[in-house]
């Protein structure tokens, strides 16, 4: 039983690092040092980036900040976060706009510029490539299932 348990227990815990580190190896989460906790669920992010909430858990105010969509970054996040492909999120921002007047996220062009706005923005939450360096100013968070 003892073992059982615990064996139990590692597939527990290897599942929970493979999913905090599902999106690791395509993207990392950045967020201004404002913003709490050193996780969040992919569920919890694509609602921050589908405008469908406004705010983090602490009710400050959350700010996305998007790539542009020649980045190859952006195709990751859209998959793993929104599941779909890019033609599937210019979709949905069609839909959002004309329907309820909610417009995307705000786009930067660069890992480098996505970083500068995430630094200097309260409540800011972007999307960098897996290899960009992460500067002071800016803190990396896990992606959860």
């Amino acid at each position: 039983m003892r073992h059982a348990l615990a064996a139990w227990l590692m597939v527990v815990v290897l599942g929970v690092a493979s999913v905090a580190t599902s999106g690791a190896s395509e993207f990392q989460v950045v967020v201004h040092p404002s913003v709490k906790g050193t996780w969040i669920s992919r569920t919890s992010l694509h609602a921050l980036f589908a405008r469908k909430v406004e705010r983090w858990g602490d009710k400050a105010s959350a700010k996305p900040v998007d790539q542009s969509a020649q980045s190859p970054v952006r195709r990751a996040f859209a998959s793993t976060v929104f599941r779909l492909s890019l033609g599937g999120i210019q979709r949905y921002w069609q839909d959002r706009v004309a329907a309820d007047r909610v417009f995307p996220p705000l786009i930067k062009a660069s890992d480098e510029e996505v970083l500068d706005y995430v630094a200097s923005t309260e409540g800011a939450v972007g999307y960098v490539g897996p290899e960009t360096a992460i500067p002071a100013g800016v803190r990396v968070i896990a992606v959860t299932e």
